[in-house]
């Protein structure tokens, strides 16, 4: 078994709880735009959206070289800035290629480089007949380079001929802290297709903390007794061939209002690193919050004062003991599991406008506006142990302390 090390994009960076969730939903917003078109679309979806966990890990010999890496369970191929003729600004010094004696070339006639090998935009290089690919995400972010092969550092475990993509011109909505991209969708050419291994998981610690979260490539250790699981659901006819993890959900309870799905996302349920805040379709999200306004004995804030335009957020200015007001439990509803989110990955305490400490209390769920697509976000899988275990086609799921594994 594999592991390396994930840190989230807002990790240790001094961000105040309303600047963290101002954030996340300006990421998950343009995640869902991305994992909307990328779900419609007649070839394989992909999708990006701006980066979340980046997985570090080095590549080449004999000084492995450095990569931060989105973690992206919506896409396939992993690929690196490399040889740039046109790429964006990173942070850490771009792969070199001709630095690493193990660099090995990948040939246009490789199965690899096709449409069945995953990359239906390839194509061969006038001269040397190399792999060539243009890889394009929903969001209209790209890359465009030639496949290569060379030995990936994880931690402190050497694997060699792992393909990639050196992405010499790239650009859309990447940051300066993330070199590419690490595909962990279900094509060949991911990181867990070509590792063979029969699954892959990750814990995530609370956003905002400094600590790291692990990834693991490989079986996980027994889940312990609260353990569930649940099997991945058939790609909806809209979705094609698709790289997503897709689940079936079906219920939404809070607390003791069970509600009405007729509404649930025909591009959806998706289980996603990459979002923030999970994301239902704008008539779920309605009767979501009618349910809490019910429930939850606060008054609910002014519009105006919420971080986020349309986030139900409560008024904690009454509040004597805020962390015994009682609040309505999360479930969703999932094939054979309840997946009981706990309370502090659905409700956050922030900062009104004028900077007054907790004088909100925020639903952290958002709404799909026009689009018919559910997503489970990441906030909402913070310290549970998720297993996407390829060989039996489900995800295992357990509370965890994460940053103890």
């Amino acid at each position: 078994m594999l592991r390396a090390d994930l840190r989230h994009v807002d990790s240790g960076r001094g961000f105040t709880k309303r600047e963290l969730l101002t954030r996340m939903a300006a990421r998950s917003t343009a995640r869902a735009a991305s994992l909307g078109a990328s779900a419609q679309a007649a070839t394989a979806p992909v999708a990006s959206g701006g980066s979340e966990y980046l997985i570090h890990l080095s590549i080449g010999t004999p000084s492995p070289q450095a990569v931060a890496l989105v973690l992206d369970t919506g896409s396939d191929l992993t690929w690196t800035q490399c040889a740039c003729t046109a790429c964006y600004t990173q942070s850490l010094p771009v792969f070199d290629p001709s630095a690493s004696r193990t660099l090995g070339t990948v040939s246009c006639t490789d199965p690899i480089c096709g449409a069945q090998g995953g990359l239906p935009n390839s194509a061969c290089s006038s001269q040397k007949k190399l792999c060539r690919y243009g890889y394009s995400y929903g969001d209209k972010s790209f890359t465009i380079g030639t496949i290569v092969e060379d030995t990936f550092t994880f931690s402190s475990s050497d694997v060699p001929s792992l393909r990639f993509g050196c992405g010499m011109k790239n650009g859309g909505r990447f940051t300066p802290n993330e070199s590419g991209i690490a595909g962990f969708g279900r094509g060949p050419l991911s990181l867990p297709s070509q590792l063979n291994v029969d699954s892959f998981s990750y814990c995530f610690t609370t956003i905002g903390d400094q600590g790291s979260s692990p990834v693991f490539l490989g079986t996980p250790d027994n889940l312990g007794a609260d353990a569930q699981s649940t099997p991945f659901a058939p790609t909806p006819a809209s979705g094609g061939t698709s790289s997503f993890y897709y689940l079936s959900l079906q219920g939404v309870s809070v607390g003791k209002t069970l509600l009405p799905l007729t509404a649930s996302g025909s591009d959806g349920p998706i289980i996603d690193s990459g979002t923030s805040i999970t994301i239902f379709p704008e008539a779920v999200f309605q009767s979501l919050r009618e349910a809490f306004v019910s429930q939850v004995p606060l008054p609910v804030a002014d519009a105006s004062a919420s971080p986020i335009p349309g986030m139900l957020c409560f008024s904690t200015a009454q509040a004597t003991d805020l962390e015994n007001v009682p609040v309505p439990k999360l479930i969703l509803h999932l094939e054979g599991a309840d997946w009981d989110i706990p309370r502090e990955n659905y409700l956050l305490e922030v900062e009104d406008d004028k900077g007054t400490a907790n004088a909100l209390l925020c639903v952290v769920i958002l709404s799909a506006g026009d689009l018919d697509i559910t997503v489970i976000g990441n906030f909402q899988q913070q310290n549970t142990h998720i297993v996407y275990d390829l060989q039996a086609n489900k995800m295992n799921f357990a509370p965890a302390s994460c940053d103890q594994l």
